[in-house]
Formats: C-alpha cells, sequence, structure tokens
C-alpha cells in the first residue's frame, strides 16, 4: 500500500502545481494538460492493480462514488415543504449574498494592509461595517456595466454586476427551463446561450463548449479544476431545496461537473447543502456541519473544513484566521476552493450571527473576498431572514439587480424571490 498512497501524494501535487503554474503562459498550459492526461492514465492503472486501495477512491468524480464515501447525514432536514417563513428566508439569503459580494467586489483579492490602508484614507471602519466610502480607480468598468462607483456608499442605486450574482441568476433560467432534473447539456446550452464571458475555469469550459465538446467533457483538462468557481455557482441549488441538503448537493453537482473536479466540484457540493440546511437550522455551525456530510470524509476538502472547525474557538481575531489559513495552504493560489472556503467558515463562526460583523470580516481576511462573503452572506442571511439584516446593507438596492446574462440584463430582487421559491415547490414536488 506504500506504493500507491506515495503516487497519490504525487499526482496531488502535480494537480496543484496545475492550478497554481496556469498564469505562467501557454508552454506552461500545454505542460499542464499533457500532466492531465497522464494523470489520467496513471489513475486507471491504480484502479486496475488495487481496485478497492485507498489511492484514489477518496476523491472520485462521479456521483454515485461521492455519495458511497460521505458520512451520515441528513439528507432531509424538513420532512416535508414549509411554505412558513421561507419567502423571508429567502430574501434573507439572496440579499445577504449581494450584500457581502457588493462589499467584497471593490476589493477583491487585495491584500489585507491595502484594505487597511484604504480604510485609513476615507476615515472608515476596518473591518467595514458599511459600503466602501472611495476607490483608486472609480471610474474601472466591470463586466462592461457598472464601474466601482457603482459600488460605493452613497452611489449604489441597484446591485452591481458581478459574476457571482449573475451565476446564482443564470442558475434560476436553468430551472425555470428545463427543471430540477436538469443535465449537464442543459447548462452547457445555457452558458453558451447566455454567457458573454466568464474567467478562469468557466473560461476555459465554455471555449469547449462553443467549440462542440459535449457537457460531460468541457472539463477535461482544466487547470483551473479546484478553484472556486463552481463554489460560487452553488447557492441557486441551496436555494432551490431549502432543507434538502442532499437534493441541492446533488443539483450542485450537475453543474459543477462541466467545469470542475475533484474538490472543485466538492466545494459547489458543500456549500449548496449547507445554504440549503440553513434555510431549516439557527446556527452557522450547524449549517456548515451539515453540508459536510454530502461530501466524501476523506477527501482534502472535507479535511480542511474539520480543520476550520477544530481551529476557529482558539482564534483571537480574524487576523489570526487569515494567518492561520496562510500558514496551512502555502503556495494555494489566492482562488482556490479549499483556502477560501476555510475563511467562508471561519467569517461565519467568528461572526457570531452578527452580520455586519461577518461579512465585514470575511471582507478583511482577503482571498476572494467578494466571493467569501457572499457565500457567508447568502448562508446567514438564510438564518437569520431578511429582518435579521441591517437595512444599510439591502436599502440601496432598491429592488433591483443587474447582470451581465445575455437577453437578461435586469431583474427586480422581489421576483427573484417568489421565482426562487415557486423553483423549491417545483423541487419538493418532484
Amino acid at each position: 500500500m506504500p506504493y500507491f498512497e506515495d503516487l497519490h501524494e504525487l499526482l496531488r501535487e502535480v494537480t496543484l502545481w496545475a492550478d497554481l503554474r496556469h498564469e505562467q503562459g501557454t508552454k506552461v498550459k500545454a505542460t499542464i494538460k499533457h500532466l492531465h492526461k497522464e494523470l489520467k492514465r496513471a489513475r486507471r492503472k491504480l484502479r486496475a492493480q488495487e481496485p478497492d486501495g485507498p489511492a484514489l477512491a477518496t476523491e472520485p468524480n462521479e456521483l454515485a462514488e461521492i455519495q458511497s464515501l460521505r458520512p451520515k447525514g441528513p439528507r432531509q432536514i424538513w420532512t416535508e415543504f414549509r411554505r412558513a417563513g421561507l419567502a423571508s428566508r429567502l430574501k434573507g439569503a439572496w440579499l445577504g449574498r449581494a450584500a457581502g459580494c457588493t462589499l467584497g467586489a471593490p476589493v477583491e483579492g487585495w491584500p489585507v494592509a491595502d484594505m487597511e490602508a484604504l480604510a485609513q484614507r476615507h476615515e472608515a471602519a476596518f473591518p467595514p461595517d458599511d459600503y466602501w466610502p472611495g476607490h483608486p480607480q472609480p471610474e474601472h468598468k466591470r463586466y462592461g456595466a457598472d464601474t466601482f462607483r457603482e459600488y460605493l456608499k452613497g452611489h449604489i442605486r441597484y446591485i452591481p454586476v458581478d459574476d457571482d450574482l449573475t451565476y446564482t441568476l443564470l442558475g434560476l433560467l436553468i430551472l425555470e427551463k428545463y427543471g430540477p432534473g436538469f443535465t449537464y447539456d442543459d447548462v452547457g446550452r445555457a452558458w453558451v446561450k447566455h454567457l458573454p464571458e466568464a474567467c478562469t475555469a468557466e473560461e476555459y469550459a465554455l471555449a469547449h463548449l462553443r467549440s462542440g465538446v459535449p457537457a460531460a467533457a468541457a472539463a477535461d483538462g482544466n487547470p483551473y479544476q479546484e478553484w472556486i468557481g463552481a463554489d460560487i455557482r452553488s447557492d441557486p441549488w441551496g436555494y432551490a431545496a431549502p432543507g434538502w441538503p442532499e437534493r441541492a448537493a446533488e443539483m450542485a453537482y450537475r453543474d459543477a461537473y462541466i467545469s470542475h473536479r475533484q474538490n472543485g466540484i466538492y466545494g459547489a457540493m458543500f456549500f449548496a447543502a449547507a445554504i440549503s440546511a440553513a434555510f431549516a437550522v439557527s446556527e452557522p455551525q450547524e449549517a456548515l456541519e451539515i453540508g459536510l456530510t454530502e461530501i466524501p470524509k476523506g477527501c482534502r476538502l472535507a479535511k480542511d473544513i474539520r480543520w476550520a472547525f477544530r481551529t476557529a474557538p482558539d482564534l483571537r481575531s480574524w487576523r489570526a484566521a487569515r494567518e492561520a489559513v496562510d500558514e496551512r495552504f502555502k503556495g494555494m493560489h489566492s482562488v482556490h476552493t479549499n483556502n477560501n472556503a476555510c475563511l467562508t467558515i471561519f467569517g461565519l463562526l467568528l461572526g457570531g450571527k452578527d452580520f455586519t460583523k461577518t461579512i465585514g470580516m470575511t471582507v478583511a481576511m482577503g482571498l476572494d473576498n467578494d466571493c467569501t462573503a457572499a457565500t457567508a452572506g447568502s448562508i446567514l442571511g438564510a438564518i437569520l431572514g431578511a429582518r435579521g439584516i441591517p437595512e444599510h446593507w439591502w436599502k440601496p438596492f432598491r429592488n433591483k439587480v443587474r447582470t451581465y446574462i445575455k437577453g437578461h440584463p435586469w431583474f427586480e430582487n422581489t421576483d427573484v424571490v417568489k421565482r426562487f421559491a415557486a423553483a423549491a415547490q417545483t423541487v419538493w414536488e418532484s
């Protein structure tokens, strides 16, 4: 067995190397593709030689295998679909996600010191307790739609455009057109029809889809296969399966599979299940623990999440949380699934159900902090409901959200909530 375990570790390191080195140019990208082919060949050889061995069995890509490796979990929390209170919790989840995203977007990926300097320059609190009052590039346009000015305090007139929110609404369109039994191909068709652009893993998959590659193979060789992209697409599946984490994770899997593999898929399944659970529990940790029951017990992400649970009670501050993540994930890219998942967990557990503290600290901790704050806001918003979110976070949105979805540039927030409630009804009746 040591041979298989050592080779598995080598393969894991090569995969992470591929994730971390993609940005160095096309020669490296070509090497990455070659390495992924070699990884697949090695996996097949290992399975043939030791079909019951532990080497690669902890991180499968197929749903049946993933589900066979889950720990025990509730699967369903509500024994029947509940309408009572769902609208408020859906509204809280959606507005919480939008608030976290809008707060994090102007400083996405910034070093902590730079965010702190920005706050000092504008005499604002840090961690932030409101939207940023200024930005060094206020006229910089994002996604060809909104400038950074539209994300700033006093200038917000709607939920400004962002990929984290665009994918949530694209998920809603997929549910409405194809139903909860949507396929890989349905997701692929929606992407080709509605996405004018994408980034990293999604850009790679979208290019494959546009060239005619089947959706089930669009992620093959993807050098960003464990980055956060599938994770940020997890919310619509949690919203559409409130109180049914197994179903939420299963839908997230079908969405994630067209662009991600292994821990990239597990991140989407984990957070979809946690968001689903948040509609039926009263504590963030309970929702997170339920989410953990929907991914393989022995995968790297599960181990990292359990580490975050063990570490959180001893953390002195959000700074200590970031330091702990930096120490554990040395060399990992700042938009990987695993390190950002731990920061999201720390934000929720250190926030103490205080919405402002939760998204403020999550943004302050950095890395892919518009994504982490959006997810933290979604989970806590589902627990608190809309009334539990201070109005300065959502009142400036004025019931509108902007996207870059082709054919659907604007949505109304009240309509989004109603449509997700209708999708949830369909899911629970299916």
